[in-house]
């Protein structure tokens, strides 16, 4: 059988009066964070780390920030995408294991439902997405609300 590992990063700035969306749900909160999509940090990093372990480049590379076509998309559009994109080069998902740095909000009570959403828009069992949340004690930009960033590692089979 043929494994694959990816890794995959991103973080967005946050800005007082936008939606926050994040693994694919609007969240609470008082700021959203800033991109040419619907600035979901988590799908990106989901979507680099998938993309990264089919080699199929980064998510820069398939959706520019310079297209038109997704300004203000729906992240979940392009991680459906990402997996159709890697379904063709044979390749399956195994399991996502991803961590959200922010300092505020506390997103512990929405990640069941960030779980099942992102697993209806690839197809895959909740139980092989793996979310989890931390501060940094108030240090850097995550620290100092003005950011947001995730990290996501994935295995991909054939």
């Amino acid at each position: 059988m043929d494994i694959r590992v990816g890794f995959g990063y991103d973080v967005h700035r946050l800005e007082e009066g936008r939606d926050f969306i994040l693994g694919g749900i609007k969240i609470k909160h008082t700021k959203g964070a800033l991109g040419h999509s619907d600035a979901d940090v988590l799908i990106h990093a989901i979507c680099d780390a998938l993309l990264g372990a089919a080699n199929l480049q980064d998510i820069g590379h398939h959706f520019s920030d310079k297209d038109p076509a997704f300004k203000g998309i729906d992240s979940k559009i392009l991680l459906k995408k990402v997996a159709e994109l890697i379904a063709g080069k044979g390749f399956s998902i195994g399991n996502i294991d991803s961590t959200i740095s922010l300092q505020k909000p506390k997103i512990a009570a929405y990640i069941p439902e960030m779980k099942t959403v992102l697993a209806q828009t690839i197809n895959i069992d909740p139980d092989y997405i793996s979310i989890k949340a931390t501060t940094t004690e108030k240090l850097g930009f995550e620290g100092r609300e003005e950011g947001v960033s995730a990290y996501a590692v994935v295995l991909i089979k054939r």
